[in-house]
């Protein structure tokens, strides 16, 4: 059973991942994320002496590990990569649409921000990055792509789904989303 300051903790990253995903990293207050959280004024210092940075890497943290979710979710009720990677696109997609367009990937707001001002949260985000392109390289290569190709195929992937993302959001429709699932199929199709 989690305790009151487990809860709270959990509630400070909760709430800082839905506002920087929305609002970006400069765009959110810690004022704020203790208004969203209705965490007490001292709890961000408490259980992050490292400040907003420290909260930021701990709420990026776990939003990577929602998209690790989605796709081993994808993994397990799909037949090949093609499958997988549709599904994942399908789920960021119903996502971004049910958030009325105020969520896409929830690393590449605070990514776009901040990776040429501050170096330790462009480098969480590229880990996450990281991770999320060796699961993709990693179900390309067991579905029989060749070796040699399946780390760009992955990257590929990858820039699609966020760009795709991107413009959906700023279009607020999941048309763009739709025009590069079609061409994410043909892609690995061939493959």
């Amino acid at each position: 059973m989690a305790t009151k300051g487990d809860e709270t903790r959990a509630r400070l990253i909760t709430a800082t991942r839905a506002l920087i995903e929305a609002k970006g990293y400069h765009g959110t207050g810690l004022n704020e994320v203790i208004a969203t959280s209705g965490a007490p004024r001292g709890s961000i210092y408490h259980h992050f002496p490292g400040g907003k940075d420290q909260l930021v890497t701990e709420a990026l943290a776990a939003a990577g590990r929602e998209v690790d979710g989605m796709v081993a979710e994808a993994a397990a009720t799909t037949r090949d990569s093609r499958d997988l990677v549709m599904g994942l696109l399908g789920a960021l997609t119903d996502r971004m649409v049910a958030a009325d367009y105020a969520k896409g990937c929830p690393v590449a707001t605070v990514a776009l921000e901040v990776a040429a001002s501050n170096d330790a949260l462009a480098a969480v985000c590229d880990g996450i990055y990281t991770s999320w392109r060796r699961a993709l390289a990693g179900a390309l290569l067991a579905d029989g792509h060749p070796t040699a190709d399946v780390d760009d195929l992955a990257a590929t992937v990858l820039a699609l789904i966020e760009g795709a993302l991107l413009l959906a959001r700023t279009a607020r429709s999941r048309t763009p989303v739709d025009q590069a699932g079609r061409h994410i199929a043909r892609l690995l199709t061939t493959g």
